[in-house]
């Protein structure tokens, strides 16, 4: 350890031709095991890699609790209305980060890009924003992780249970990128299987197949399919946000792909249709099997919940339903602590190497392992030893708040880079035939992702205003956006940076137009054996 990541690495600031090699002198730095370092990462993801990477990230085990709080905060029916506009909301996010990270394959992706065409000082806040983004994810899934372990046992405090699965995970995620990749993976695959199997079991215990008792659709009637007005809806929306959030991190993947201009547009594709699927689905099973007033499921008093196929199961009559769902539960957390670790660890060595946070967390192991980053971002992770003196289901509620508000403005200005870009392309004379990905319905999409998140943001907290007003939970709602401002006018005024005129915004650094690897362009002239065919039909 101790190369920093940029050493060995065409500045990007000041390269001049899309075709620049990752070397200073031309020659191309390899991995030990023959994969490409670029800025000191190693490209070592394939296809497969980058679409279950980012369905392993999203679709964690606290969803399995959070369909339940979906349904809790505004009913079966208001939580599919609130799921469906956040995945529309996702489609245009995706189609931006599409176009510009198969343009610009660049660590950092579009918060890298949001210097290049914004403003220097909106990179800095918003990769400083993306990355707490993810750390409150991390420190998310740790909580959740000790909600899940104490339905097992009371024996072992909360903070125990977090801390023994802090220090797998610190190891796991050492490992580096390929055996990384390969992890999330096959775990993402098992994960896929119990989603389906959910799935099949909410169906059975709906027809009455589990437990002689037809349900229906019962609990849309009574006690109802939508619940909590405005402010149910607030909280949902920003539930089904932190959810989705994470879809994005394909851009970010695409600095450690080995051929991002072919793999990212078709895991773009498949990954958000496999998302929006499974998300929807699972919201529509939770309100078909649980009424929403289920005391058993978590909100802000929880110290302790069930997952909406626990309380069905039990309801059933199966009193040891709820082991089979919390097997499901921890092995589905063991990716998306991994992923989250991976994303917060990218997002703060982009920083780094760009200037914008200490070097330190730029340096990188000689297979391009970011080690002092992962591990920092991890620690910052423990923040989950707040249910010590709260209860779980009070920091799940903290955390979700800071996370949404967080995700609502990430991908407002995803929005903001994607025209930006675009209007300088067009500015400077190129054709839109150059792009390798064009994002559909621009401009409206784009601007369809600006608007909307704008207005969730500052909705999210509504709840706060409702019964009195709550000094604590305001605070949580809306700091995000208090700490993004300061950090943007702090560093325009410290640096005294400009807005980029989009006659000057640079278009050549970064294109990476050399990528793809020699078995990468082999593999595709010869004959797939049908087994992987197969594979690749299910899992890809």
């Amino acid at each position: 350890m101790g190369v920093p990541s940029t050493q060995g690495v065409v500045d990007e600031k000041t390269s001049t031709s899309p075709d620049d090699t990752p070397s200073e002198t031309g020659e191309v730095a390899h991995a030990s095991n023959g994969n490409v370092i670029d800025d000191g990462l190693q490209r070592g993801l394939k296809n497969r890699h980058l679409q279950m990477i980012a369905f392993g990230g999203v679709v964690g085990a606290s969803i399995w609790y959070g369909t339940g709080s979906a349904i809790s905060y505004s009913g079966p029916v208001g939580a599919l209305i609130c799921f469906l506009i956040i995945g529309i909301d996702v489609f245009f996010v995706m189609q931006s980060l599409g176009e510009m990270s198969t343009l610009f394959p660049v660590q950092g992706a579009f918060i890298e890009l949001a210097g290049r065409f914004v403003d220097p000082a909106l990179a800095f806040s918003l990769g400083v924003n993306y990355w707490y983004l993810w750390v409150t994810n991390i420190a998310n899934d740790y909580n959740n992780i000790s909600l899940i372990m104490g339905l097992w046992t009371n024996a072992v405090p909360s903070y125990a249970w977090i801390l023994i699965f802090w220090v797998g995970f610190q190891c796991t995620s050492l490992l580096g990128i390929v055996v990384y990749g390969e992890m999330e993976f096959w775990l993402a695959c098992w994960k896929l299987i119990c989603v389906v199997g959910g799935f099949l079991v909410a169906i059975l215990l709906n027809t009455g197949a589990i437990g002689d008792e037809y349900i229906g659709f019962r609990y849309w009637r009574d006690p109802g399919a939508i619940a909590n007005g405005i402010n149910g809806f607030g909280k949902t929306f920003v539930l089904a946000a932190v959810y989705y959030s994470g879809t994005e991190m394909l851009a970010l993947t695409a600095a450690e792909s080995r051929n991002p201009k072919k793999d990212l547009p078709k895991a773009i594709r498949q990954t958000f249709w496999r998302i929006l699927v499974i998300f929807l689905g699972l919201v529509f099973f939770a309100g078909i099997i649980v009424p929403y007033n289920e005391s058993s499921l978590l909100t802000a008093t929880s110290k302790s919940a069930q997952s909406p196929w626990t309380v069905a199961l039990v309801r059933a009559g199966w009193a040891g339903g709820g082991n089979l769902v919390n097997v499901v539960m921890i092995t589905a957390q063991l990716s998306s602590v991994n992923s989250a670790i991976y994303v917060a660890s990218r997002s703060l060595v982009a920083l780094a190497v760009n200037g914008r946070a200490p070097t330190f967390f730029a340096q990188t192991t000689t297979n391009g392992v970011p080690v002092n980053a992962i591990v920092f971002s991890n620690a910052l992770g423990l923040i989950a030893l707040l249910n010590i003196a709260a209860t779980p289901g009070k920091v799940f509620t903290y955390l979700i708040s800071i996370s949404g508000a967080a995700t609502f403005v990430a991908w407002a200005f995803v929005g903001v880079t994607h025209l930006r870009l675009r209007g300088a392309w067009v500015r400077q004379g190129r054709s839109l035939d150059e792009l390798p990905y064009k994002a559909f319905l621009y401009p409206y999409g784009a601007w369809f992702v600006v608007l909307l998140n704008l207005f969730l943001v500052f909705i999210s907290g509504y709840e706060v205003f409702v019964g009195g007003f709550a000094a604590v939970d305001f605070v949580f709602s809306y700091v995000v956006i208090a700490i993004f401002t300061v950090l943007y006018l702090g560093w325009k005024f410290v640096k005294g940076t400009k807005v980029v005129s989009l006659a000057e915004a640079d278009l050549v650094s970064g294109r990476r137009d050399n990528l793809a690897q020699p078995e990468d362009i082999s593999s595709e002239k010869t004959g797939t054996p049908w087994y992987i065919v197969v594979k690749r039909f299910i899992f890809s």
